[in-house]
């Protein structure tokens, strides 16, 4: 099979939380998650995502936690920054800046709220992919941002060097078969429980939200898939797959991701509002959930 573009993203990447204290992003809590994913053998770091509250950070904060990681990372790992927003002229600043940190990457959310045009979502991507050198993955996320990226847009922006991935969270299956049919694009899933099946049609890896988790199991997903082992990737999918919808279905991301980790004792499960905690209900179903994987040793009430 012919390699595509951005295939050395292909694998796990994870869209690592951003842990607070007290009101404050706690750096010290950040790089011992940075560790935790390049000792489980992570090929690539994602901060400030959808799953890094980006929406709630100061621009300095912003700024910081991308520093911080590529500082921790130290090259063991890719670093892709999340510096998408829907005002291209904040979106160039923020990627400029990263670019210039020793960023690998570029994850950039398709415009939200304003919702442009088709003709928009293509101007604002090339503006981006023209200014700076590393590469950019486009982020396809309806049900975060109001408008679909469509394959029309994606095939036209596939014809751009500096775009070279996409994330896609569509959570349509034929989306992403077109995309591979037609470009020459590295498809990402950005639903952890579709991962298998979108492999399967060629996609190349996931930007995943429980691999802040269980990073070494869905390294062996992705493995097993790559690898042809569909017997194996089957068993690990469904193995995954209560703890993957969880973290999509419970509550709004980082919601129960957060929870998770504070039951597992590996960050505070502090949010900014106007994220709020999961109410006792949902608690209890994730706690059953974390101790039905096997997390049960680490969980708490």
């Amino acid at each position: 099979m012919t390699q595509r573009r951005g295939s050395d993203f292909a694998g796990l990447s994870v869209a690592i939380i951003t842990p607070f204290a007290n009101g404050e992003v706690d750096y010290d809590r950040l790089k011992q998650q940075i560790e935790f994913q390049i000792e489980a053998g992570a090929r690539c770091i994602v901060p400030v995502g959808t799953t890094g509250e980006s929406p709630t950070l100061t621009h300095d904060e912003h700024e910081r936690v991308i520093g911080e990681t590529i500082q921790c990372v130290a090259g063991r790992a890719k670093v892709m920054a999340g510096t998408g927003s829907n005002s291209t002229a904040e979106a160039l600043r923020l990627t400029k800046r990263a670019a210039d940190e020793g960023a690998d990457a570029t994850l950039q959310v398709a415009p939200y709220y304003n919702k442009p045009t088709q003709e928009g979502m293509y101007q604002h991507f090339k503006a981006v992919a023209e200014a700076v050198e590393i590469p950019v993955c486009v982020y396809n996320i309806p049900g975060r941002t109001g408008k679909e990226i469509e394959v029309s847009t994606i095939q036209r922006l596939a014809e751009l060097p500096g775009i070279t991935m996409v994330k896609e969270a569509t959570g349509k299956l034929d989306q992403c078969s077109a995309i591979v049919g037609t470009t020459d694009l590295t498809v990402l899933s950005g639903d952890d429980s579709l991962t298998l099946p979108m492999m399967s049609v060629g996609a190349e890896g996931v930007v995943s939200v429980v691999g802040n988790l269980v990073p070494g199991d869905m390294i062996k997903l992705v493995q097993a898939a790559a690898g042809g082992d569909y017997d194996l990737a089957r068993k690990l999918h469904h193995q995954l797959f209560a703890l993957c919808s969880n973290m999509l279905g419970l509550a709004t991301n980082p919601i129960p991701v957060k929870a998770a980790m504070r039951m597992v004792g590996r960050d505070t499960g502090e949010l900014r509002l106007p994220m709020t905690p999961l109410d006792e209900a949902a608690e209890q179903q994730l706690q059953q959930t974390i101790l039905a994987y096997g997390l049960a040793s680490a969980a708490t009430a």
